[in-house]
C-alpha cells in the first residue's frame, strides 16, 4: 500500500501535516475526512516499503534505527501532553509531526489511525513490537484501563531514564579498559608482524642455538606473519560457534552460570540484573499491572538465564499460593537483605515501593563497584602491556646479548 505525505487543515482551520498509508489520493482524502482533516496536498512517498506489504506482523523499514534515548523522549513528550488533558489522536498526531526519524513518525501515524478507528493505544502499539517492547504495551494497557495513562506514562518515562542511565554508567566505565586491549592487540600485532622479523634475519645469519623464549617469539610472529587469515577464520568460527552453544537453553544456562561465579565482574552482573528486576516489577506493580504478569514480563527482561529461572519458579509457587520472597529465598540467587525487604513489603502491602529502595540501592552500589572496578583496571592493564611489551624486547635482546659475549 502506497505511503503519502500530506499537507491538510483541520476543522478549526489549523493548518496540519504527516504521513499515512492509502490505496488511493482518493482512499487517503476520505481517511482524513474521518478525523477532521481536509486534504489540501498529497504526494507518494516512493522508494518506501509500506508497513502492511509484509505478511503478519508490520514491520517498519523507513528511516534510521530508533534508540532507547529516542523511545525515552518520545514518551517524555507524550507524557507532558496528556498531563496537559490533550486528546489521545491530537496528543499522536503532535508526536508524529516532531519525530526526528522517519521509522518513528511513521509507526506513530500508523498508531494515530488506528486509534482514530477505535483500536486501543496498547493494541496498535503492539503492532510494532521492534519500537514498544512487553513492558511497555503492558504498562500501556495497564493505564489506559485504569484511566491513569498520564500516570503510565510519567512511571515508564522515569523506568526508562534509570535503564539508560546504569547502562551508560556502565559502558562509560568500560571504554577505557576497551580501548587500551585494542591498542595493546594492534601493538602486539605490529611487533610480530613487522618488527620481530626484521630481527629474525639477523639470528639466521649467527646459526646458534637460541633461547626458548627467543624461540618461542619467533614462533609466534611467524604465525602472525604467514597464517594471520588462518587465525581471522578461527577466530570468527569460535564467535559463531559460542553464539549458537549461548543459544541453547542448556548453554546459555551454563555461561550465565559461569558469569555470575566471576570474581569482581559476577557481583557486578548480579546487581545490575536484581536492580533490573526490582526497578522493571515495581514500575509495572505501580502501574496496574497483575503480579503473575509482571513477573512473566520480568523474566524477559532480566538478561539472565540463572536468574529468569527463578523468577519462573516464584511465578509458579505464586499460583499456589506461596509469597513472592519465599521462593526468592529457597534459590539462593538474591541476597538476604533483599528477600528481607520483599517480605516486608509483601506483608505491609507496600511491595512497589520496596522493590524500587531496592533497586536505587543497588544502582547505587553498581555504580561504586563499577568506579572501583575501572579504578583498579586502569593500572592493571598497563602493567599488563607493559610486561607483554618487555617480553617481547627482552626475547629479542637475549640473544643479542649473547652474541656481543661471544664476540668479546
Amino acid at each position: 500500500m502506497p505511503l503519502y505525505e500530506y499537507k491538510g487543515l483541520t476543522t478549526s482551520g489549523k493548518p496540519t501535516k504527516g504521513t499515512k498509508e492509502a490505496p488511493t489520493k482518493n482512499a487517503l482524502r476520505e481517511a482524513l475526512l474521518k478525523t477532521g482533516v481536509y486534504l489540501s496536498e498529497a504526494t507518494e512517498k516512493t522508494g518506501v516499503k509500506s508497513a502492511d506489504s509484509d505478511k503478519g506482523t508490520p514491520q517498519i523499514k523507513l528511516g534510521g534505527r530508533v534508540t532507547k534515548q529516542d523511545i525515552k523522549d518520545f514518551t517524555s513528550s507524550f507524557c507532558t501532553l496528556q498531563k496537559a488533558a490533550i486528546p489521545l489522536v491530537e496528543c499522536l498526531n503532535a508526536l508524529a509531526d516532531q519525530a526526528e526519524k522517519e521509522t518513528l513518525k511513521a509507526a506513530l501515524t500508523d498508531i494515530k489511525a488506528k486509534v482514530s478507528e477505535g483500536s486501543s493505544l496498547a493494541n496498535a502499539m503492539a503492532d510494532y513490537p521492534k519500537l514498544f517492547d512487553t513492558l511497555y504495551i503492558s504498562m500501556i494497557r495497564a493505564g489506559e484501563s485504569s484511566g491513569s495513562l498520564d500516570i503510565v506514562l510519567e512511571r515508564l518515562t522515569g523506568f526508562l531514564e534509570s535503564q539508560l542511565r546504569l547502562k551508560s554508567k556502565i559502558t562509560g566505565a568500560m571504554v577505557y579498559p576497551m580501548i587500551m586491549v585494542v591498542i595493546g592487540v594492534l601493538l602486539m600485532a605490529l611487533l610480530l608482524g613487522f618488527v620481530v622479523p626484521r630481527v629474525t634475519k639477523l639470528f639466521e645469519q649467527q646459526r646458534k642455538e637460541l633461547p626458548g623464549i627467543t624461540k618461542f617469539l619467533l614462533a609466534s610472529s611467524d604465525l602472525v606473519t604467514n597464517y594471520w587469515w588462518l587465525l581471522i577464520i578461527l577466530a570468527i568460527g569460535i564467535g559463531f560457534l559460542f553464539k549458537k552453544w549461548t543459544s541453547t537453553p542448556k548453554g546459555r544456562l551454563k555461561f550465565d552460570t559461569f558469569l555470575l561465579k566471576l570474581p569482581i565482574f559476577g557481583g557486578i552482573i548480579r546487581m545490575v540484573s536484581i536492580s533490573r528486576f526490582a526497578k522493571t516489577l515495581s514500575t509495572l506493580l505501580a502501574s496496574g499491572v497483575p503480579l503473575l504478569k509482571a513477573l512473566e514480563i520480568v523474566k524477559a527482561v532480566l538478561g539472565n538465564e540463572v536468574l529468569a529461572r527463578v523468577v519462573d519458579t516464584a511465578h509458579d509457587n505464586i499460583k499456589e499460593g506461596e509469597t513472592l520472597a519465599a521462593p526468592l529465598k529457597r534459590s539462593g540467587e538474591f541476597p538476604p537483605l533483599m528477600v528481607h525487604m520483599v517480605s516486608v513489603g509483601e506483608k505491609a502491602g507496600r511491595l512497589e515501593e520496596m522493590l524500587n529502595s531496592v533497586a536505587n540501592n543497588y544502582e547505587e552500589q553498581v555504580s561504586v563497584r563499577v568506579e572501583a572496578m575501572t579504578a583498579m583496571l586502569e593500572p592493571l592493564m598497563i602493567v599488563v602491556m607493559g610486561g607483554t611489551i618487555g617480553f617481547v624486547v627482552f626475547a629479542i635482546l637475549l640473544p643479542i646479548m649473547q652474541l656481543s659475549d661471544g664476540f668479546g
